[in-house]
């Protein structure tokens, strides 16, 4: 069933001519009409220039010049602040791109969007900002590339959910256009042992358990985040990163190579992300290849199987089904269980595992993780990425994993991590009619029944955790933080995390409504639906209810 074969360039040419949007619109460098001329005038329309006039003297005033109204005009976003790591380089990446595309003969738009950290604000009513910001950011850079009537788009993205926000800007009109991860941070390093962001919110835990001393606290506080760009696990930044390289909509190697070098400084390779981006989106441009072309069912499924076979974050699932919908892509949650069934965990990342992005970039990047997949015939090799080449195509010179011999952060196929159906599942039952996300993250976990433990909220659970009141056994249930009852939906981190900092990780189920953090591992069940606040089955469960968790039966 799977088409691992490399197109040919003919059959190329064939799926390209088929599938050309007759209403997008291209550079004059390329053809004789470009969409940014609706903005500055078409010079062999003389009536269209005249109508023109005063959107070229608003040019004029910021620096355009008279050979400059036949360029391409390509937007650059970035989702940037000073607030946080994730996303405070963006601004200079913004800059080079901007300066790459001058260069090369395009003018640009560039600008920034607002940006919220998740792990700043979890724990605390912020939170209800942050999922709602992906879609707040899709609306800026849509807003400013059909307002400016640019011919193609390069949207950067840091952390969590602007990745996806920043990709959803671009299916949305089928635009001409490539994304780009800001890249990972590099972990902290603490007493000789690698530390990272998550390890504060365990930290809390383990400190209010007698685990660790406050001194011990505030020297992970201190050490855990030493440069720029998003947490450095398979979190939901860079799962979502790598899940796009496989979607096929970034360029090769890029989810994988960290932001920064160790000094801090915006590391070579991220610098020629950059320049090769901008190649690609000129590619694109000069071949009419727009977003949906890309962005096709097998392509999503690809996506699946890479955040599945790392082990990725469950916002994976929602992210994913978001993306599909501005492609206009009929993916649905069953389809998750439907690929996962035959992908193995073969990724040994943070968080529930060692690694992290510097280890996959030390050893090849995420093209070693998709050869291996490829090779074994679980990725679709024939589908159409930012290079204009296919899946195989990109991949044809690179070494899948065959052994463990000399690296320890991804398995061979036949010697994987947990088998299928050892990381994220997709659940139903009578407390979740029509769907939740389960993460186990490899763990031999088949079932687990307990009372339940009822909180209205995250933060009564929290305290409840902080204060001792959760014991062995327990099913905590967090209710009323869906996307209507919190509203928002934050993400469960402290109270997971706090589980695991009092070692009852292995020994504690958490369920909510609300979702989780990418950093988050144990038995966890979130995304339940209905929510409790729309009438859910949750809404009823009392304190005491004995709750079933059955992963065979799913």
């Amino acid at each position: 069933m799977m088409l691992l074969r490399n197109t040919s360039a003919a059959r190329l040419t064939r799926v390209l001519s088929s599938h050309v949007n007759k209403n997008q619109v291209i550079s004059r460098a390329y053809t004789t009409v470009t969409k940014s001329h609706d903005l500055v005038g078409d010079k062999n329309d003389p009536e269209h220039w005249l109508k023109r006039t005063a959107a070229r003297a608003h040019m004029r005033a910021v620096g355009w010049k008279d050979e400059d109204f036949v360029k391409p005009l390509f937007l650059v976003g970035a989702p940037y602040s000073n607030a946080l790591p994730c996303n405070s380089h963006l601004k200079q990446l913004g800059e080079m791109a901007q300066a790459e595309v001058e260069k090369t003969g395009g003018k640009t738009v560039t600008f920034f969007t607002p940006v919220v950290s998740d792990a700043m604000t979890m724990g605390i009513s912020s939170m209800r900002y942050s999922l709602p910001s992906r879609d707040l950011i899709a609306d800026c850079m849509e807003t400013m590339n059909e307002a400016y009537c640019c011919d193609g788009m390069l949207t950067l993205s840091g952390c969590d959910k602007t990745i996806p926000a920043a990709l959803m800007a671009i299916a949305r009109h089928n635009s001409v256009g490539v994304t780009l991860y800001g890249g990972s941070i590099r972990l902290g390093s603490l007493n000789n042992k690698r530390i990272n962001i998550a390890d504060n919110f365990s930290g809390v835990g383990a400190f209010k358990a007698g685990k660790i001393s406050r001194e011990e606290l505030e020297g992970i506080e201190k050490c855990s985040c030493p440069t720029q760009g998003a947490c450095p696990g398979m979190f939901t930044a860079n799962t979502m990163a790598t899940a796009i390289e496989a979607l096929g909509m970034s360029i090769p190697f890029s989810s994988s190579h960290c932001a920064t070098e160790p000094n801090g400084d915006i590391s070579s390779k991220k610098k020629q992300d950059i320049v090769k981006s901008v190649e690609a989106l000129r590619n694109l441009l000069e071949k009419n290849i727009t977003s949906r072309m890309i962005m096709t069912k097998k392509a999503f499924e690809n996506a699946i199987t890479v955040m599945l076979a790392v082990g990725g974050s469950t916002n994976g699932v929602l992210h994913l089904l978001a993306l599909a919908r501005e492609a206009q892509v009929d993916l649905t949650i069953a389809d998750f269980n439907r690929v996962g069934a035959k992908v193995p965990l073969i990724g040994n990342f943070l968080p529930f595992g060692k690694c992290g992005m510097q280890d996959l970039e030390d050893i090849g990047g995420t093209p070693v993780v998709l050869k291996t997949l490829l090779d074994a015939g679980l990725l679709h090799g024939d589908c159409l990425t930012v290079t204009g080449k296919t899946m195989a195509e990109n991949l044809a010179d690179v070494k899948p994993i065959k052994s463990k011999n000399d690296q320890d952060v991804i398995t061979p196929i036949n010697d994987p991590i947990a088998p299928p159906m050892h990381h994220i599942i997709i659940l139903h039952g009578n407390l979740a009619t029509e769907g939740a996300v389960m993460k186990i993250s490899g763990k031999e976990v088949r079932q687990f029944d307990g009372p339940a433990r009822v909180f209205d909220g995250e933060e009564p659970a929290l305290d409840a955790i902080l204060n001792g009141k959760i014991k062995k056994g327990d099913v905590v249930v967090i209710r009323n933080e869906g996307p209507r009852g919190g509203p928002g939906m934050r993400e469960m981190l402290y109270p997971s995390n706090a589980l695991i900092g009092a070692g009852l990780g292995d020994h504690v189920a958490l369920i909510t409504d609300g979702r989780f953090s990418g950093a988050t591992h144990g038995i966890m069940i979130g995304h339940i639906t209905p929510e409790s606040m729309s009438g859910g089955p949750l809404a009823i469960l009392q304190e005491g209810d004995m709750i079933s968790i059955d992963l065979d039966k799913q």
